[in-house]
Order: C-alpha cells, then sequence, then structure tokens
C-alpha cells in the first residue's frame, strides 16, 4: 500500500507538468493585426485571385472578434502621414504545432471576392511562424475584379511584440499575445 501511494506521488507531479506543457503547446492567443496602403500608390498583383482564396481558413467573425490594442499606432496611419488603413481587426485564436488559418475582409462582398480579401495562418514554433496571404481589390461597376495588389510573406513572430511586414506598396503591422 505504502509503494502504491509513493508511486502516486512521484507520478502526479509528472502529470501536472504534462498538462501544464499541452495548454502552452496549443494556446489561446489575441492576435490584432493593421493592413494599409502607403497613399496614392497602387501596385497591381500580375496574379488573379483565386475562386479559392480562403481554402479551410475559418472565416472571421463577431465570435472570436475582440477590441484592438494597437490603436496608438491606427493613429499614426492617417492620410496626412502618407498612408491608409484598409483593415484593422484583432481576434482570439488557439494557435498549436498545427497550422491556424483564419479568413479575414473587409467591405462589401461581390461574387465572393472583398476589397480586402486574405489568409492569416499560425503555427507554434519557438518563434511563432506566421504566413500572410492578403489580396487587395479595385472592382468595376459590374462586380469584376479589375486590379489587385498582393502582400504574401512568412516571417518569425515574437509573442507580445509588434511586427512589420513590407510589401512595397502595402504594409501590415500584427501582434500575437498570449490570453
Amino acid at each position: 500500500m505504502r509503494a502504491l501511494r509513493s508511486l502516486a506521488l512521484l507520478v502526479l507531479p509528472l502529470l501536472c507538468l504534462f498538462s501544464v506543457t499541452t495548454v502552452h503547446a496549443e494556446g489561446l492567443y489575441l492576435v490584432e493585426t493593421i493592413v494599409f496602403r502607403q497613399s496614392g500608390q497602387v501596385i497591381p498583383s500580375t496574379q488573379q485571385v483565386p475562386d479559392d482564396w480562403m481554402g479551410s481558413a475559418r472565416m472571421f467573425d463577431s465570435s472570436i472578434s475582440r477590441v484592438s490594442t494597437l490603436n496608438d499606432e491606427a493613429s499614426k496611419l492617417t492620410p496626412e502621414n502618407g498612408y491608409e488603413i484598409l483593415l484593422h481587426k484583432a481576434w482570439e485564436q488557439s494557435i498549436s504545432s498545427a497550422d491556424t488559418s483564419i479568413a479575414i475582409t473587409e467591405g462589401q462582398g461581390q461574387f465572393g471576392h472583398f476589397p480586402v480579401q486574405g489568409t492569416i495562418t499560425l503555427r507554434e514554433k519557438r518563434p511563432v511562424e506566421l504566413s500572410t496571404d492578403i489580396w487587395i481589390n479595385r472592382f468595376d461597376d459590374h462586380g469584376s475584379i479589375t486590379e489587385s495588389e498582393r502582400l504574401k510573406q512568412t516571417s518569425r513572430l515574437s509573442v507580445g511584440e509588434l511586427t512589420y511586414l513590407d510589401g512595397g506598396g502595402i504594409g501590415m503591422l500584427i501582434r500575437v499575445r498570449a490570453l
């Protein structure tokens, strides 16, 4: 009986350590992003926006939406300073060792496309891996896309730090914080 109690006392801390590691491996994060452009600068992409641009990503909706804390940064991206904010969103998302993708949009959709659309994919590593594929679209009077700009990049993010991605005429600020 004493041997079983001793064994239980040894195993219990190990189980607690394993459960803490599991929680950290698939943690809950606040993701905040601002997509912006330098005013007046449009660089059309030579690629067409695919109809399946979303892939298997989860569509951003109000259930994951959160209040952004990047408002000071957003207040500096004004037309007076030569910038135009195209999208400003914050959401809650779990990140694990498998790809976790969120599809984000801004503006009125037309035939499955939006003025701003794309995916943000995060994977937990040390540091967090980020893949973005953002399209900025212009439409004609019939709802067809006439030109697009694209920001497609991969990067590594340190949790809690603001990261800037430069896509020529399009830029992106993103911060991922543990909750």
